[in-house]
């Protein structure tokens, strides 16, 4: 009997059933793993991956690292974890993440709680009983009173639809599918030195794997979809004289967190755009520009993210910045965005990003301008031209918010399907349930508060334990969302973010970078305190 079956309620009739199963091993399922077992319920972790990690075990790409700061990103609930681990960066690459999330997988216990390679086919509410019933791809049955998705906002690959992709003769694959290194916590060497290497996309993922693989590949070929305002995020070791001072500071860190619209260790400044004169306006720009992280949009004038003035004025501030990057012109200006301001969208961070179109190795290809035709077995033609490669990467994003869920069969009352349920966008109570899905709960799903992720996901996987241990001691069998109450929430999501410029511009947060998909925003953005308040009204 496996590890896993020895910690069901039962087995009956080949269904193995427990209290709860976790669909996803990253940062969120693990600690749900955790609270749920130390609150005295059988619990099982369940994952397509072959370890813990979530979108760390899946991202191996070279450069993949946080955008946020490591001590920011990590677990608070046990002194003893954040007094023994120490950070080696500001911003730890995918592999340290990776290997920091086993160790706390680890070092609590919690594998064989988990169930890996195994991927959800169909999940199915039996309405008579008011449990989930569970099925595996390869045909295993389960059983839980509580299905709690963890799967990520953004772990659905979008495979962009281009004429003959699949004929590509080489190593060709999304970045969140990199080769895995067998021998450690990161991805494959691929053997790409001195080789020719596209990459389709520009987004974050993109800014970070092209910077890495144009230290030493032969040619690149960056093919640009929609350029973006990039920041530098001035990454450095933490040395051993370092951590003591660092780990002193970790409360502060974590209360600030705490307070901040997103749970960053970032706070806007606190006066007002127009008053403050302009030399003055221009001197904290320069400031916050070489400061770490999502400084340049977190530390900067609120207004810059709703008042058009303030949004244009740091958006040419960030123009210049570009051009004085980039010796040609001409490539500079199609790295320059003119359909959205900065802060339009989630910013990407880089380093050195802008710098690599400075190498002769490196080329930049416009297919806004010179759209992708098609792709052969050795190269990939636009309208202008035909460049061969050896290898050929897809940076394209992903599905976010509902992608992940999209993918599964999961039926709800009367049979609906998540799929139906969500046609036309999103409706969720607080982004954690969905009306006509009872003992379903998600975190950092669609709706859920944009957030620096671990620091709310604390919250609502601690307040969901809560409930259910609530619903325990009452003997209570079903807890669902109202559909008035979804509506209502759902409308607020909505309006909310029609307040600031995001919703101006097409991207993953409006669910329109995948065809066919209905255009709605995908997170509530009226920061983290509020929502906490709304949730602990709650319960």
């Amino acid at each position: 009997m496996s590890n896993t079956q020895q910690n069901a309620v039962s087995k009956d009739s080949g269904v193995t059933k427990y209290d709860a199963i976790v669909v996803g091993a990253g940062v969120s399922g693990i600690y749900q793993v955790y609270r749920l077992r130390e609150a005295g319920f059988s619990v099982l972790g369940i994952d397509a991956a072959g370890g813990v990690g979530g979108t760390w075990w899946w991202n191996r790409y070279p450069g993949c690292r946080f955008d946020s700061e490591s001590y920011t990103y990590q677990y608070s609930f046990s002194d003893e974890l954040l007094e023994e681990w120490n950070w080696r960066e500001h911003f730890a690459s995918q592999p340290e993440t990776l290997e920091y999330l086993t160790h706390v997988a680890k070092k609590f216990d919690l594998l064989k709680h988990f169930q890996f390679n195994a991927r959800i086919k169909t999940a199915v509410f039996n309405e008579e009983g008011d449990f989930w019933e569970i099925e595996t791809e390869d045909g295993q049955k389960l059983q839980s009173q509580f299905m709690i998705m963890t799967v990520g906002l953004l772990s659905a690959p979008n495979i962009p639809r281009i004429e003959g992709l699949d004929t590509f003769a080489g190593p060709s694959f999304h970045t969140a599918r990199w080769p895995i290194d067998p021998k450690g916590f990161g991805g494959a060497d691929l053997g790409m030195a001195g080789k020719r290497v596209g990459i389709v996309g520009s987004g974050a993922t993109a800014v970070q794997i092209a910077a890495e693989l144009a230290k030493t590949v032969g040619k690149l070929t960056v093919f640009q979809r929609t350029p973006n305002w990039c920041a530098p995020l001035c990454n450095a070791e933490i040395t051993d004289e370092e951590q003591p001072a660092l780990k002193a500071r970790y409360p502060e860190i974590f209360k600030t967190c705490h307070e901040t619209l997103g749970a960053f260790m970032h706070e806007y400044d606190p006066r007002k755009f127009r008053d403050v004169a302009p030399a003055e306006r221009q001197e904290l720009y320069e400031r916050i520009y070489r400061e770490p992280g999502f400084a340049t949009w977190l530390c900067n004038f609120k207004e810059v993210m709703y008042d058009d003035e303030a949004n244009k004025e740091f958006s040419d501030f960030m123009e210049k910045k570009i051009r004085e990057r980039v010796k040609d012109q001409s490539i500079a200006t199609k790295l320059i965005p003119t359909c959205h301001g900065f802060g339009w969208r989630r910013v990407p961070m880089e380093t050195n990003y802008y710098e690599i179109y400075n190498q002769d190795n490196v080329e930049l290809v416009s297919i806004l301008d010179t759209p992708i035709e098609r792709v052969t077995p050795t190269s990939v033609i636009t309208t202008e031209n035909e460049y061969e490669l050896d290898f050929l990467i897809l940076a394209t994003g992903f599905d976010g918010g509902t992608g992940a869920y999209t993918r599964i069969d999961i039926r709800g009352v009367g049979g609906q399907t998540i799929q139906d349920k969500w046609s036309q966008g999103p409706m969720t109570y607080m982004g954690m349930q969905v009306a006509g899905f009872p003992n379903m709960f998600m975190h950092v799903g669609p709706h859920a508060v944009f957030c620096n992720i671990p620091r709310c996901a604390e919250e609502t996987v601690d307040w969901v334990t809560d409930m259910f241990s609530h619903m325990r001691d009452k003997k209570l069998t079903r807890v669902a969302a109202g559909e008035d109450a979804e509506d209502q929430w759902s409308r607020l999501v909505a309006d909310t973010a029609a307040r600031s410029f995001i919703t101006r511009v097409d991207s993953w947060i409006m669910g329109a970078n995948v065809e066919g998909k209905p255009r709605a925003f995908m997170l509530y953005s009226g920061g983290a305190p509020i929502y906490r308040e709304k949730l602990q009204k709650i319960l």
